[in-house]
């Protein structure tokens, strides 16, 4: 049975991984946060903190989710343990550290930063960041129903 505030269980412990958690995590714990506050505990972190995108900031803000006073953490900063970890890249996913007692997932997204670096016109390079932002939005509403079907495909 998935806990949530209606039954009065625990919310499941969720992190979101990427790399320099900067942008897709970031963008998952504000969904995370903004649709699924009773349902999950959500936490964001990276491998190479690098600090928030402020497109990714900037999109978010305009679906109506402010992860302005989120900040880049890493791995090591944040407390455990997880009921699931969702690594949102493929460097994550090849490089996580071990988290005991956590189901690992991997679900990859688009880098947004980098498709964007060939984008010719800012326009154009939000547009890469808002599709990313509405697939993660896609994701995690799927959440936690998902999860157990994500954990048998990474197992």
């Amino acid at each position: 049975m998935i806990p949530t505030e209606a039954t009065g269980k625990k919310p499941l412990r969720i992190l979101f991984l990427c790399t320099h958690n900067a942008c897709r995590s970031q963008m998952a714990e504000g969904w995370a946060h903004a649709l699924k506050s009773g349902v999950f505990e959500a936490f964001s972190a990276g491998l190479e903190p690098l600090g928030v995108d402020p497109r990714a900031a900037q999109i978010m803000a305009e679906a109506g989710v402010d992860i302005s006073g989120q900040r880049s953490k890493h791995v090591s900063e944040v407390p455990g343990p997880f009921d699931y970890a969702i690594t949102l890249c493929d460097s994550a996913a090849a490089n996580c550290p071990f988290i005991p007692g956590t189901r690992m997932i991997h679900h990859g997204f688009d880098d947004p930063p980098i498709l964007a670096r060939d984008a010719a016109t800012e326009a154009e390079r939000l547009a890469i960041y808002r599709r990313v932002r509405d697939e993660i939005r896609a994701f995690v509403e799927s959440l936690p129903e998902s999860l157990e079907q994500e954990a048998g495909e990474s197992a």
